[in-house]
């Protein structure tokens, strides 16, 4: 058994995959870039078999995903298999506050722990120094006669920040006279919200050269905003593509690291789950797959939105499609979907919830069925994972079991590998590779032909439940406009609350029937996807969005007047 005590020289995780020295750029001890040029060099090697860890329905603080995910990666390694962990990298913010974020928990984690939580790549700051480039030659276009006759009332491109700094969230850019740029209401969004994030997650290379042609195409497309006249304005028509990809050199690259067990761990890129497709990226799974016999990578939040996302956006865009699908749960979710005690967020969870009750756990189950109903819309074996507590009975650990089979899963089985590390997901590891190797027939939801609008009507009504939506007019009439600006073969991205499977998360368990409502679509042509927002949706930096633009007066010198 090997020494788990202090994380391994990054060059031994690395030869572990069969990897030289020179195949890696080591930064520091215990990371390392890789390059898309490994795809080259394993092009004639099959690729190990696919794995992706999603969940139910969450309760607010989550049911151990990414914890369980990693722990499922050190269990298949102490069997004797060799796999790795491919993940979104962990928010800034999440870090601040303590919660971990991507780099899991307990004995099932990312090392260096702390060095790793705080962002020690550059991959971040790069990131958002490219998209507020972009921000900054909006603003140039616009005080130097704006020869393109950029709208200021459509731009849809906002700056972007790493911690969480409330008093940028809404802002006025500009002020100061006319040296200072144009005057106007603006924002800072994280930058894991950033379209740049997104699109860096999606680019797709068989080697450096191509990947950065693909990279350089992607944001090329983005748009920023339109013309007086309806033109779409991209980031090629700023003519500040290139740079912006130059920015990006590095941040394209997937980071090496390591869990706690020295399990190889591939973490690149923090893409949000609601606002885009929330999963880590192309290039790094494909690596991944190409030096591992299993890969164990994540969809953000439940099936609904997670799942859904990572086939029909990120699979569509890797040609890879998942071999087994992995859902976490816990007791305590269950018995919250069952009505038991008032779960808010930031607040403790009621202790009701943990206390052994089967009629609530029966009813709350419902939303289990559904999520394997999801996954298993997608052709590939369903396991069910259920991340134990001290306090959970095995009278209820049975009754699950009993309930996940008959809906067709291949088992139920216990994850302790936040106490345990991997040796807490002996029986999962194995339950899931003999999953991973049973015949396959993965599929998309949807095809590229289906008209956006039933698009996203299949999501509601497959994926959610639903019986519909109900969609405002200027998402209908956006939509058309985007079907013959020839964006109508792009897939979907649904932005709307993770915790119900509908867009109010007071509804739990598992509704039925409800329209979903839409009330704008976005187009995020870099990245390669529409997003629907639902009434319920805040803007990125959580605050509503409000044009209040419109109701401010500047004068002749460039000055804001008449705000109150």
């Amino acid at each position: 058994m090997p020494n788990f005590d202090s994380p391994l020289p990054i060059a031994r995780v690395a030869e572990a995959m069969g990897l030289r020295l020179d195949d890696i750029e080591p930064h520091g001890n215990y990371r390392a870039k890789l390059s898309p040029d490994l795809l080259t060099r394993f092009a004639a090697k099959p690729n190990g078999k696919y794995i992706v860890v999603t969940s139910i329905t969450p309760t607010p603080p989550g049911e151990g995903k990414t914890t369980t995910a990693i722990g499922l990666a050190m269990g298949m390694n102490r069997m004797g298999y060799r796999a790795a962990v491919s993940l979104r990298q962990s928010a800034l913010g999440a870090v601040l506050n303590y919660r971990g974020g991507a780099a899991g928990g307990g004995k099932a984690r990312l090392e260096p722990y702390a060095l790793l939580n705080l962002n020690a790549s550059s991959d971040f700051h790069n990131i958002a120094l490219a998209n507020n480039l972009l921000a900054a030659c909006i603003d140039n276009v616009l005080v130097h006669g704006n020869p393109m006759e950029l709208d200021p009332f459509s731009l849809a491109w906002t700056r972007v920040i790493q911690i969480s700094d409330r008093a940028l969230r809404q802002v006025l850019t500009g002020l100061g006279g006319r040296e200072n740029g144009t005057p106007r209401e603006a924002r800072f969004d994280a930058v894991t919200a950033s379209e740049v994030m997104a699109l860096i997650g999606l680019v797709n290379g068989d080697d450096e050269r191509t990947t950065l042609q693909n990279l350089r195409a992607r944001i090329g497309r983005i748009v920023v905003g339109r013309s007086r006249r309806g033109k779409a304005i991209t980031a090629d028509d700023l003519k500040c593509a290139g740079a912006m990809t130059a920015l990006l050199q590095d941040a394209v690259k997937p980071n090496l690291v390591q869990t706690n067990e020295g399990t190889p761990a591939f973490v690149h890129t923090g893409t949000l789950g609601h606002l885009a497709h929330g999963a880590s990226s192309i290039l790094a799974d494909r690596i991944a797959l190409k030096t591992n016999d299993y890969v164990i990578t994540e969809a953000a939040f439940g099936s609904d939105l997670g799942l859904e996302k990572f086939v029909d956006i990120k699979c569509r865009a890797s040609g890879l499609m998942p071999n087994a699908i992995v859902i976490v749960a816990t007791l305590r979710a269950f018995k919250m979907h069952g009505g038991v005690g008032k779960v808010v967020a930031g607040k403790p969870l009621p202790e009701d919830l943990y206390k052994e009750n089967l009629h609530a756990l029966e009813k709350g189950a419902a939303n289990l069925l559904k999520h394997i109903e999801n996954a298993k819309t997608f052709g590939a074996p369903v396991i069910v994972a259920i991340n134990r507590f001290t306090q959970d009975t095995d009278r209820e650990i049975a009754r699950v079991e009993q309930l996940a089979r008959d809906a067709g899963a291949e088992g139920t089985y216990t994850s302790d590998v936040y106490t345990r590390g991997g040796a807490g997901a002996i029986s999962l590891a194995e339950a899931t590779a003999h999953a991973a190797n049973k015949p396959s027939q993965a599929r998309l939801l949807y095809a590229d032909g289906l008209p956006l609008r039933d698009k996203i009507e299949r999501i509601v009504t497959q994926m959610y439940g639903g019986g519909g939506i109900e969609l405002s007019a200027a998402a209908e009439e956006k939509l058309t406009q985007y079907s013959e600006q020839g964006f109508g073969q792009l897939p979907v991205c649904i932005a709307k609350t993770h915790l119900s499977l509908t867009h109010e998360e007071k509804h739990k368990g598992r509704p039925k029937n409800f329209k979903l409502p839409i009330r704008d679509v976005r187009l995020a042509a870099g990245a390669g996807y529409v997003i629907a927002f639902t009434n319920e949706l805040r803007t990125m930096s959580g605050m509503p969005a409000r044009p209040s633009l419109e109701q401010i007066d500047i004068d002749e010198n460039g000055n804001v007047i008449g705000l109150e």
